[in-house]
């Protein structure tokens, strides 16, 4: 079983994210969490090889195509997609993999962390950087 990085940490630490899978309907989560991620500050890219434009940004084929390095990959895809976007990601040197809720897959994640990504699989960075938010704000 791979090791996974303490989520908050990394969301902690981490200015920019690729969310892969990202939709072009407003009611899909990956829509939700991109737009989220935007407005709470990171640096989103988005990638989705069939989209052009989802939320006023220039959508990207790939994780290699983006025009630099970004700390986390958040993943939308079902389990049996995320190897080819793990191996994307090592070779665009990204700094975390991340599955979204729901997508867990061990040899992936086992790749990637051989590879030096941190791994996170079956949790949500809009969730996890909502418990910053609130423990920010009870302080």
């Amino acid at each position: 079983m791979t090791v996974e990085a303490d989520p908050i940490e990394l969301m902690k630490k981490s200015k920019s994210i690729a969310v892969v899978g990202v939709s072009a309907r407003p009611n899909r989560p990956s829509y939700e969490v991109a737009e989220y991620l935007i407005e709470v500050g990171y640096e989103v890219f988005l990638v989705n090889p069939r989209e052009t434009e989802i939320l006023g940004r220039r959508v990207y084929d790939s994780i290699s195509s983006l025009p630099k390095k970004v700390d986390i990959v958040d993943i939308f895809r079902k389990a049996s997609d995320v190897p080819p976007v793990v191996e994307d990601a090592i070779r665009a040197g990204a700094g975390a993999i991340w599955m979204q809720l729901d997508i867990v897959n061990e040899a992936a994640a086992n790749e990637a962390a051989s590879a030096g990504l941190e791994v996170v699989m079956d949790r949500c960075t809009k969730i996890e950087h909502k418990k910053i938010v609130d423990v920010e704000q009870s302080e």
